[in-house]
């Protein structure tokens, strides 16, 4: 029994003649009587008796057809969520953010979903790298948006860069130390409390190469929180001193340090190597490429 040998019975039933069926069919009329001779030979019973020049269902045959109906539409409406899950119009995507692009995605993602993609399940995770890893081998997520290099190399995972973003100090506008003319060394922002979210290895090993030891994020971040605009809050309304992707808070003001900070957030997709991926992901990459630039 397959799924065409039902839509056969279905359409001679509604027009109850083996000739209209047939061309409705694009089938010979012979075609169309051995499908349904075959059908009634694997059921071991009649699905029509001839009345007049009509073919009509047998009470089995009625039986045949309901649940043959049902049958159809159950297996084009999978065939329909198929399709609409590979165009991004449905199903489920999971990802996970790190603090960065979290605070420069999360609202954007979910406007664009809610927006474009309304029948897509979008549940978005925050936290720190780590634990965002193992739920996504856990199978939890289907996929990471975070700073690829917090992400050690990894046989089961597949990291896509796509973006970098400047990173810089920053401050309030009437902060005491955007009074000063000259740039500014390092040991001018100690007094001050350092607000970051965790900072990878190789951020770390920059600004230790560009301000000594007493630059490690172990011993000069006093205020460390995964969320960005919990500290941009605070920074706002107190003395504290920013360590964040310039984006990311555009209204408090860069601070010039000698020498430069040059560091920058590498920003990538990071999913499970192997793993057939979600569909939906392609809207992801779309808003990042459009969002994640300085």
């Amino acid at each position: 029994m397959t799924l065409v040998q039902l839509r056969h019975l279905i359409a001679l039933a509604e027009s109850g003649s083996f000739s209209r069926s047939a061309e409705a069919l694009f089938l010979t009329q012979p075609a169309l009587s051995r499908s349904i001779r075959a059908l009634e030979d694997e059921l071991g019973q009649p699905l029509f008796d001839r009345v007049g020049r009509r073919n009509e269902l047998t009470p089995f045959g009625r039986e045949v057809l309901h649940r043959a109906t049902q049958l159809v539409f159950d297996a084009d409406e999978l065939g329909a969520s198929g399709r609409q899950m590979r165009e991004g119009l449905a199903g489920k995507l999971r990802v996970g953010m790190g603090s960065g692009p979290g605070a420069l995605l999360m609202t954007p993602l979910l406007q664009q979903m809610a927006t474009h993609h309304p029948r897509v399940q979008v549940e978005i995770a925050r936290g720190q790298t780590g634990l965002l890893l193992e739920a996504l081998r856990e199978r939890r997520l289907d996929t990471l948006v975070v700073d690829a290099r917090s992400v050690a190399p990894a046989a089961d995972l597949q990291v896509d860069s796509l973006a970098e973003m400047r990173g810089a100090f920053m401050c309030r506008p009437d902060h005491p130390l955007t009074r000063r003319r000259k740039a500014l060394r390092f040991e001018a922002l100690r007094p001050y409390p350092l607000a970051s979210t965790p900072l990878s290895d190789e951020v770390a090993r920059i600004l230790i190469e560009r301000y000594g030891p007493a630059a490690h994020p172990g011993e000069c971040v006093t205020l460390r929180c995964e969320e960005i605009a919990s500290l941009v809050e605070v920074v706002r309304s107190s003395d504290a001193v920013l360590l964040a992707i310039r984006a990311a808070a555009p209204d408090l003001v860069e601070l010039e340090l000698t020498p430069a900070l040059s560091a920058r957030a590498r920003f990538g997709l990071v999913t499970l190597a192997g793993r057939a991926q979600a569909p939906a992901l392609s809207i992801v990459r779309q808003v990042m490429e459009a969002l994640l630039h300085d």
